[in-house]
């Protein structure tokens, strides 16, 4: 450091013929170059050095290039403010913006460092699996975790910026700590932001939702796409997405279909007449569903859950790996049912009966009751007048 100084200021003492806003313009120009030269130099040995090595140093290596070349031009022009002819006022105002703004980019580079490390460590798990479980639930708290710690980052580096400066080092000390009366009235005055995020860590630990969820939410049913550090996105079945506070997940119910496990038992009901063949329809319904590409093997059945004047209610299980499947398999089993019920047994669709016939009676002799009354409303048919005797003639 110190022979780096040394060799800028005998550059400085030859380019004395020059103002000193001119000598010290081209002292950091040329530092500037230095550093792009010696940055790019170090990045082609330090590229070869982790080629051989695992992908998270390969990635980290190649992710902080930018971050790493512009650290290196603050350092060389920090050795180069220090034997520039500028006065000292200028000299300490230059080393102090420069003093910030490393500290900023180690906070960028640390950043960086923490997502390429959870990028690779979600590498191991697939959630395109037929039972993802586990992926999901790593997923949702190396996500959240990783927006936890991108926060903290963002506050320490902030911190000990502020800390550098005489005149406000008692506020960077005040976020540090996270304490006082300004901390309270921030508190209060953030209060749903807080909670929110106090309900992220909640949702992280116990992890009532995950990632790829599929749940049922005000009366909506579909999968959690995205969950960030005051929201959650529900990517519904028609692609429509609904947003939900994060604190709405801890204080609310939800239907989670995917909690434990993505295999799930469709429903589909039928209403037949009550002379349908059920042991026919029960044979049927497990041909039906080991002919099926969407059935799981596990829960096939048919019971009758119902019977009403009319009809009888007859309720179909079918199981799946995931709530899609179950979907698609109970709309497959309706209408392949309903189909072989049409075409092979007609009469157990429902229907209404009604006999227009006439009853039948006890006594032969006796008439019908219609027939009766029927004859008694009838109109009486008048009797044809007699003629009057004529009298005889003479």
């Amino acid at each position: 450091m110190n022979e780096a100084v040394t060799l800028v200021e005998s550059a400085a003492d030859r380019l004395s013929w020059l103002p000193d806003w001119g000598a010290s313009l081209i002292l950091f120009v040329i530092g500037a170059a230095v550093a792009v030269g010696a940055h790019r130099l170090a990045f082609r040995m330090l590229t070869t050095f982790v080629a051989d090595r695992s992908l998270f140093w390969r990635s980290l290596v190649s992710r902080t290039r930018g971050p790493t070349r512009l650290a290196a031009l603050i350092l060389s022009l920090s050795i180069v403010s220090s034997a520039a002819p500028l006065s000292d006022g200028q000299s300490d105002a230059i080393r102090h913006g420069l003093l910030v703004a490393f500290m900023i980019l180690v906070g960028w580079t640390a950043t960086t460092a923490l997502h390429i490390w959870t990028v690779i460590y979600l590498r191991k798990f697939k959630l395109d699996s037929e039972d993802n479980l586990l992926a999901r639930k790593h997923l949702t708290q190396m996500k959240i975790f990783e927006r936890a710690g991108v926060t903290l980052l963002v506050v320490v580096t902030i911190g000990a910026a502020l800390m550098t400066f005489d005149g406000v080092r008692q506020y960077g000390v005040s976020l540090l700590a996270s304490a006082g009366a300004a901390g309270l009235i921030l508190g209060l005055a953030m209060q749903p932001v807080l909670a929110n995020l106090v309900a992220g860590i909640q949702l992280a630990i116990t992890q009532p939702i995950r990632l790829d969820d599929a749940i049922v939410v005000e009366n909506e049913w579909g999968w959690v796409e995205e969950i960030t550090a005051t929201y959650v996105v529900v990517r519904l079945w028609d692609w429509r997405r609904l947003v939900l506070p994060l604190k709405y997940f801890i204080e609310k119910p939800f239907q989670n279909w995917t909690r434990e496990g993505a295999s799930i038992i469709g429903t589909v009901m039928l209403y037949v007449d009550h002379a349908a063949p059920i042991a026919l329809m029960r044979e049927k319904l497990e041909e039906l569903a080991r002919a099926s590409a969407l059935w799981d093997g596990r829960v096939v059945n048919l019971q009758v859950s119902d019977a009403m004047e009319h009809v009888i209610q007859v309720r179909l299980l079918v199981s799946a790996g995931s709530s899609p499947r179950a979907w698609d398999l109970r709309c497959e089993m309706r209408e392949k049912m309903i189909g072989w019920l049409a075409e092979e047994h007609p009469h157990a669709l429902p229907r209404l009966r009604a006999d227009m016939g006439r009853q039948p009676t006890s006594d032969p002799h006796q008439r019908p009751a219609r027939e009766s009354a029927r004859e008694s409303l009838a109109p009486a048919t008048p009797a044809a007048p007699r003629r009057a005797r004529q009298p005889a003639r003479a």
